[in-house]
């Protein structure tokens, strides 16, 4: 979010939805898990290659074929990609690209299940659910090494 106070509202009213009341809780530091995960999340946006694999996911409630789609997600190393087609084939469910689609849109935890690896076919960045859409996912991407889209101008003249 674009601050912290707008990041806290969102988490609260997150867990609101899931368990009624939102518990309030004074600040202060995370659990040792959470900061780890915080000081990953931190060199991950340094640009430092971070495998989030092991990351504990609490997948409590989600349908088996998302857990699959997740799963498969989660194999991708730091700038690997798919297609929609292609995770939904690694997960073991080939032909359903556009519901591989769908649950990505509703991945709990971007990044950690890194939905942005997964590209359109043809090249094409497809679309991306968590706050700042599309631009998020190009940009996770870029970080990454990754370039999606038509090849630069210069490449195109030489017939690449």
């Amino acid at each position: 979010e674009r601050s912290e106070a707008a990041t806290e509202r969102r988490l609260l009213a997150a867990i609101a939805s899931d368990s009624g009341p939102a518990p309030r809780r004074a600040a202060g530091d995370p659990p040792a898990p959470i900061a780890a995960l915080i000081e990953a999340l931190l060199r991950y946006a340094a640009g430092e290659p971070v495998d989030f694999s092991d990351v504990p996911v609490d997948l409590a409630g989600i349908d088996p074929f998302r857990r699959a789609i997740y799963d498969a997600a989660r194999k991708l190393g730091f700038g690997d990609t798919t297609t929609y087609g292609g995770l939904a084939a690694a997960a073991g469910h080939a032909g359903l690209a556009r519901e591989t689609g769908q649950a990505l849109g509703r991945n709990p935890v971007p990044v950690v299940i890194p939905c942005h690896r997964i590209v359109a076919a043809g090249g094409k960045l497809g679309g991306f659910s968590a706050p700042g859409g599309a631009t998020t996912k190009e940009r996770l991407l870029a970080m990454e090494g990754v370039r999606v889209g038509p090849p630069p101008p210069a490449q195109v003249s030489f017939g690449f």
